[in-house]
């Protein structure tokens, strides 16, 4: 039997606290950001968060921005205990289409070229390689640029 897909709500200032606490569970300390980083990213033009609950239990959150066509996946955060059961996809999803109702025709998303299941998780939706930083991450690894066209997400 299939897993249930997460449960999406719109989140916003008021749950800082929250996502800040997802954010240290699913990152290495050094990675996570606290509860004013996410207030600051949450009070931008433009910037939606989806929270994901499972079971009534917050296991996740997404949070992009869009300015004038183009959005930005800011930072997708998943529980290490749910992840592999399509959490991820589905907050990338539920952003995606909030993304493009706000007229986004294209969300872009920094990743680690060693974070395998995120680069896995991407290339299922379709997103392509449009760039790279070097050694942007505090371990040295390079960051590839994406683009999701969202007219073809899903």
């Amino acid at each position: 039997m299939p897993l249930a897909a997460p449960l999406l709500r719109p989140v916003g200032t008021e749950g800082t606290a929250l996502l800040a606490a997802l954010h240290g569970a699913a990152f290495p300390s050094a990675e996570a950001w606290s509860a004013d980083a996410i207030a600051l990213m949450l009070s931008l033009a433009g910037a939606t968060a989806l929270l994901a609950v499972e079971a009534g239990e917050p296991v996740g959150f997404g949070l992009a921005r869009v300015v004038a066509d183009e959005a930005e996946l800011l930072t997708l955060a998943v529980l290490p205990g749910a992840r592999r059961r399509g959490c991820a996809r589905a907050l990338l999803a539920g952003l995606a289409a909030r993304c493009a109702a706000r007229g986004a025709t294209a969300l872009f998303i920094d990743v680690s070229e060693a974070n395998m299941p995120a680069k896995a998780l991407y290339d299922v939706v379709g997103a392509r390689i449009v760039g790279r930083r070097q050694r942007y991450y505090g371990d040295g690894a390079d960051a590839l640029v994406l683009r999701l066209d969202l007219a073809e997400a899903g």
